[in-house]
């Protein structure tokens, strides 16, 4: 028996590339066509395969991950990108002292809390840094800021390597403490830690801004909204992407049935039987082709295909991402 057609789809809005992710990946293209030799970015601008790739193959870019790699660099006048999931001083240092031009493609957002981890230091503060991993490159150049004054704790339901337990973490002096998070959490899990955390540290300080980003939190909403409505959900995403690994946990602890994609290809291995309403999402780094083909291949199926969009675009732009000569030569 042939199993149903897909008869309707919900796309979620706003899905796909966010500001941050818009400013990155321009500034990495622009700086890419203004010079005849290979582009260096530090670790991979945004967390999308895809995204890579294309840059790798279509703008003479290449990434590197580590400071030993980023050492054999060619002085005088190279450029090096710095992700947009931010990077801690001490690659920041050693690109200067490599005389190395930077073009800080860090996430606004990131910044912000990069440069309240720097405040409160300073102050004397303690600082909880929540994340879902302690390996994560945001998480890195955050607590890079201020290492000897950070504890990293994991966000509700994750604990491991290097990732302290909000019910058991330590503190040097509760009344000299204050949380921060990573951008890209799942919005009810933080909320829920934090008030774990508060809950055993009274005095805690909780920043009046919230750290997690307004394209995380927007892109979980929508797929709060589209859930009650669908058999499915179909999240775009490659694996090392935080946020939308996140749509991916909401999407699944929403419908019961959640799937992650790469590209459209991945459908053929997935079990769609007996579905009939499909939800679809994509992380903030995902471009928005792959999701296109993916709609694409159910319309091909079903010409008669329900689309849905459900939600609302964002309208946010971040500014250009500058390109810095090192100090020795800012004639300042």
């Amino acid at each position: 028996m042939t199993a149903p057609l897909v008869c309707k789809l919900y796309l979620a809005k706003p899905r796909g590339f966010c500001a941050g992710v818009v400013m990155a990946i321009s500034a990495v293209e622009k700086a890419a066509a203004r010079q005849s030799t290979p582009l260096t970015v530090y670790h991979s601008i945004v967390h999308n395969h895809t995204v890579v790739e294309r840059l790798e193959h279509h703008h003479n870019v290449h990434f590197v991950e580590s400071l030993e790699t980023l050492e054999t660099l060619p002085h005088g006048g190279d450029t090096v990108v710095f992700s947009a999931h931010g990077v801690s001083p001490r690659v920041r240092a050693r690109a200067a002292e490599l005389q190395l031009y930077t073009i800080g493609a860090t996430c606004p957002l990131v910044t912000k809390v990069h440069t309240e981890a720097k405040k409160y230091a300073r102050e004397g503060y303690h600082i909880l840094l929540i994340g879902d991993s302690a390996h994560h490159q945001e998480v890195i150049g955050t607590y890079g800021e201020a290492p000897e004054a950070t504890t990293v704790v994991g966000v509700l339901g994750k604990t491991g390597e290097g990732l302290a337990d909000p019910f058991t973490v330590t503190v040097p002096d509760p009344a000299k403490l204050v949380v921060l998070t990573q951008t890209t959490l799942s919005v009810d899990d933080t909320r829920k830690t934090v008030d774990i955390l508060k809950a055993r540290f009274p005095q805690m300080v909780i920043p009046p801004s919230e750290d997690l980003c307004y394209a995380t939190k927007n892109r979980q909403d929508a797929v709060k909204n589209i859930a009650p409505h669908v058999d499915a959900f179909l999240v775009l995403t490659s694996t090392h992407s935080s946020n939308g690994m996140r749509l991916l946990e909401l999407a699944a602890s929403l419908t019961g049935r959640a799937f992650r994609l790469e590209t459209v290809e991945d459908l053929k291995t997935l079990d769609l039987g007996g579905v009939l309403n499909v939800g679809i999402t994509s992380a903030a780094s995902t471009p928005d082709d792959l999701v296109g083909a993916v709609v694409a291949h159910f319309q091909a199926l079903n010409p008669a295909l329900e689309i849905i969009e459900e939600g609302e675009w964002e309208n946010i732009e971040f500014r250009e991402a500058k390109r810095v000569p090192p100090p020795l030569l800012n004639p300042n």
